[in-house]
């Protein structure tokens, strides 16, 4: 096996998972080597659980025995990590995010609610063993509690509208935002891509927009980086053998909830799998929490969300 330090990348995820195919492309964007952990697509999960406490969404990032929650916030690591090529452009920073957050949320749910609709799910899953579908069927059911979905019809509706919406920005060039792809990009090519790579018999939504298909090549092309495989036990060890990063002094506290650094708390999704985990606050900055826990089998973690879209709680005792 290749040798690895505390400083390494390790994603875990699976092969069809579109938020892991936009991590994927992401470590692809900036020709990073990483180490490729392969997770169960379903519950149970009992090194990620190890690792994160109790979020199960996919993918994670892993260095050393920092783990790093949503591709939001890995965009943002990737990006401290290896500044060029940038994806978070100069000029529209703050445009590139607000496209990406819907990508990641509307764009993403109208794709999913369109390509595993029951003529989609049929399509997927027709070939394989009934209780694959069924199993698959039940755990995402599980993750959507109190979530309002779209209907099929309406989802494909609105997938279309986005699809042209899509291909009024590439009107006059080649990404999204200009001349070179940023996350606003990443974010999108990656509900397209499980319409597109997962479950093409639903790909006929693409018709219209050929602009689409020529810049969902463009990203595609881009590839994934060097990944390497590794074993799931071999990075939970990785993470027992290793030490968090320790929190900078001079990170600011941005106390929105009146919890002190050092509470015991709860870190949750706000809708998609709201599985919760719990631990120690060790920072609240403007754009993330961190969470130390420890787990017999991971050793002392920071588990690390973005404050967008997660949902923080004091543990009362």
């Amino acid at each position: 096996m290749h040798a690895t330090t505390m400083h390494d990348l390790i994603l875990h995820h699976y092969p069809m998972s579109p938020f892991a195919e936009k991590a994927r492309s992401m470590l692809g964007f900036k020709g990073l080597v990483w180490h490729s952990v392969h997770i169960p697509s379903v519950m149970p999960k009992p090194d990620v659980v190890a690792l994160t406490g109790g979020y199960r969404r996919t993918p994670l990032l892993q260095i050393g025995a920092d783990i790093y929650c949503d591709t939001a916030l890995i965009a943002d690591v990737l990006e401290h990590r290896e500044p060029e090529p940038a994806l978070f452009p100069v000029h529209a920073r703050g445009l590139a995010r607000l496209v990406a957050q819907w990508a990641d949320t509307t764009l993403f749910w109208a794709s999913m609610s369109h390509t595993l609709s029951p003529k989609g799910a049929a399509a997927l899953f027709g070939k394989a063993p009934p209780e694959e579908g069924k199993t698959f069927a039940t755990d995402r059911a599980a993750m959507r509690v109190n979530m309002t979905q779209l209907r099929p019809a309406d989802a494909t509706s609105a997938y279309r509208s986005y699809l042209r919406r899509l291909a009024n920005m590439l009107d006059d060039q080649p990404y999204l935002l200009g001349e070179q792809p940023c996350v606003a990009d990443f974010a999108a090519f990656h509900p397209l891509w499980f319409t597109l790579r997962i479950n093409p018999a639903m790909a006929g939504i693409f018709d219209g927009t050929p602009d689409v298909l020529e810049w969902f090549e463009r990203i595609e092309a881009i590839g994934h980086g060097q990944p390497q495989r590794m074993r799931s036990a071999d990075a939970v060890g990785i993470a027992h053998a290793a030490t968090p990063e320790p929190i900078k002094p001079d990170e600011v506290f941005q106390d929105d909830h009146g919890i002190a650094l050092g509470s015991r708390v709860t870190i949750a999704a706000e809708s998609f799998g709201t599985e919760t985990t719990e631990g120690t606050l060790r920072a609240a900055t403007r754009t993330r929490y961190t969470v130390e826990r420890q787990d017999e089998r991971a050793g002392t973690v920071h588990v690390h969300f973005p404050r967008v879209g997660y949902v923080l709680r004091e543990v009362k005792a």
